[in-house]
């Protein structure tokens, strides 16, 4: 850069001015005197942001702010924190350090770069001028500090993946949420509305703080919020949350929000209501893993995904968990290098019975089927009889909606449908493909799966089969009864592919029932047993080559049976070809069934 001054100037003043420009601009400077074609003076560009010979260093003000920090790092009283070990918890800081960094060195530092944190937001929530001689963090009312008030909120990175997190800090008011929480917490869910991220809810929170509920309980932009944002980011990114303690009323409804529920042994809960409040309302005594324990929602309500030993299982099965997750909705789930199957697919065929009510376990089918160690099974404790798992063919990321004859059979029961409806629902938010493996007699009968719902859970399990846009396969292994069909994802429903094992039966109902319903009447009528059984026997038979897999590909009814050892290769095929397939929904808001 060439700069001209007046020509009255002396050397020292163009030197000065030359220097003086090239640290302001950055960039070489010449500063010819007026009327001279030869510079007065020259200075290139600094090779450092400040001059070697600027000694600036840190003042007592940044000394100030460290040490505030690091006071807010230290989170409540320590009376609450020196209880955490008795409760078998970690504190909030050293669990960000178990999710986010892989050294597990401590978090009491000032930054939390090197753990795994991108930033944290609202560190100073709650906070009024704090000095390490003088203590005054902003107290409530019994003298307790808040500390960021009681909230963490920011981005991390987790195994290799951007995210939004928020973590309670149980030591403070036990994580109970309030004013400047809340503003943190919504605006944590806005800006992951906006840039695509998932989100993982790490709650230990008893719920909103009942004392200070002014400003923040029924506010436009209070706690009522967060329900409104955990359904706009429904399908748009993935949520997840970990339970680390009791959370009760308001607290619960997060987990229950979110895509994925973690609960932890003997830690977790959430309820409606704590078991004072219950005893209160209804008079009932009950403690609370049984009114909302780990076991008790997952065996139970449905409501937890899965169950972790410990918090470090926990973050070991969300890691798991997000290897079959995209970042958002739009975007293709991750794929990975192909696996072979745990063990061979040609021992399909004589796994599978001949007999349509003898049992065999479908995870041993799976493991024929898909790449080996990648069945990832949510909600194995609910529903029994349909399995729900993520799991890869080919490194391709598929969910698994499969019957399960070890349990009654198959039938479909109103728990199973519900769990399979909202497993199909979730799949499809986030462009996984779906693997129906049908061997089931239809949807239960009886009063007591009526009074359980089982046509209003049932017609959403068909519901969410129908509106499912992502690509579908569907196996028909052994029998395809009743509206069981329906639900599997069978030819009526839009699946890329329906293909049968030759032991594939499709039909209104087995061959017992069917016999029963028609012809009961004339089989009574014959009076010698041996003919009776004979001519049983015969109607059988005719019936089951009427609904055999041969007879519905004759009919062009399925598209393929395929021999069992070929079947990995013929799902990969399929998968592989039917990677993008357009599928269009009718034009309207939205249907009515979920």
């Amino acid at each position: 850069m060439k700069v001209r001054i007046g020509a009255d100037a002396s050397d020292e003043e163009a030197s000065a001015i030359a220097g003086a420009l090239a640290r302001h601009l950055g960039t070489a400077v010449e500063v010819y005197a007026d009327g001279e074609d030869a510079p007065a003076a020259t200075a290139e560009a600094p090779t450092t942001q400040y001059p070697l010979d600027d000694e600036l260093e840190p003042t007592e003000r940044e000394a100030a702010l460290r040490e505030e920090i690091r006071d807010i790092l230290e989170g409540g009283p320590k009376k609450y924190r020196d209880r955490l070990a008795d409760q078998g918890k970690l504190f909030v800081r050293d669990r960000l350090n178990l999710w986010f960094d892989s050294t597990g060195e401590s978090a009491s530092e000032e930054t939390d770069t090197e753990n795994g944190i991108r930033f944290e937001d609202g560190k100073f929530a709650h906070f009024d001028g704090w000095h390490p001689d003088s203590p005054e963090v902003e107290e409530d009312d019994e003298g307790n500090r808040l500390p960021a008030d009681g909230l963490i909120t920011g981005a991390a990175t987790f195994e290799g993946r951007d995210l939004h997190f928020m973590a309670n800090d149980f030591t403070v008011k036990a994580g109970s949420m309030a004013r400047h929480g809340v503003e943190k917490f919504l605006r944590m869910q806005q800006r992951a509305l906006k840039n695509g991220k998932p989100v993982l809810y790490l709650m230990d929170s008893s719920g909103g703080r009942i004392d200070q509920q002014t400003g923040f309980f029924a506010n436009r932009e209070g706690i009522g919020k967060y329900y409104y944002n955990h359904s706009m980011l429904s399908g748009r990114v993935p949520q997840i949350c970990v339970l680390y303690g009791p959370c009760i009323a308001g607290a619960a409804y997060t987990p229950v929000f979110a895509d994925f529920t973690i609960m932890v042994e003997g830690m977790s809960a959430m309820a409606i209501a704590s078991p004072r409040m219950v005893e209160m309302v209804t008079g009932e005594e009950i403690d609370m893993q049984d009114l909302g324990g780990a076991r008790m929602h997952a065996e139970e309500s449905g409501s937890a995904d899965l169950v972790a030993r410990d918090e470090a299982h926990a973050r070991q099965l969300v890691a798991q968990l997000m290897s079959y997750l995209p970042d958002k909705a739009g975007e293709k789930p991750p794929q990975s290098e192909t696996v072979p199957p745990k063990y061979s697919p040609d021992g399909i065929d004589e796994l599978i019975p001949e007999a349509p009510n003898r049992p065999y376990d479908v995870h041993d089918l799976l493991d024929r089927v898909v790449d080996a160690e990648s069945v990832f099974e949510l909600k194995p404790d609910y529903g029994k009889e349909i399995v729900t798992a993520f799991a890869r063919i080919d490194g391709r990321p598929v969910g698994v909606v499969a019957n399960q004859p070890t349990q009654r059979s198959g039938a479909i029961f109103p728990d199973a449908a519900e769990k399979a409806a909202e497993f199909i629902w979730t799949c499809d938010a986030y462009e996984i493909p779906l693997l129906y493996l049908c061997d089931t007699p239809g949807f239960m009968a009886g009063s007591q799966v009526e009074k359980d719902a089982i046509l209003e859970k049932g017609k959403k399990f068909i519901y969410a089969t129908s509106s499912a846009t992502v690509p579908k396969q569907t196996v028909v292994v052994r029998k395809a009864y009743g509206a069981g069909i329906y639900a599997m994802g069978g030819p009526a429903y839009d699946p890329e592919s329906v293909i049968a094992l030759p032991s594939g039966e499709i039909g209104i109902m087995g061959p017992e029932a069917a016999i029963n319903a028609v012809y009961a009447n004339k089989l009574a009528e014959i009076d010698d047993p041996e003919e009776r059984k004979q001519r049983e026997d015969e109607l059988r038979e005719e019936y089951r080559e009427d609904i055999d897999a041969h007879r519905m590909a004759s009919e062009v009814v399925i598209d393929e049976i395929v021999p069992p050892s070929d079947l990995r290769a013929e799902l990969a095929g399929r998968f592989a070809f039917y990677a993008d397939v357009d599928k269009s929904l009718p034009d309207k808001k939205h249907g009515t069934v979920i």
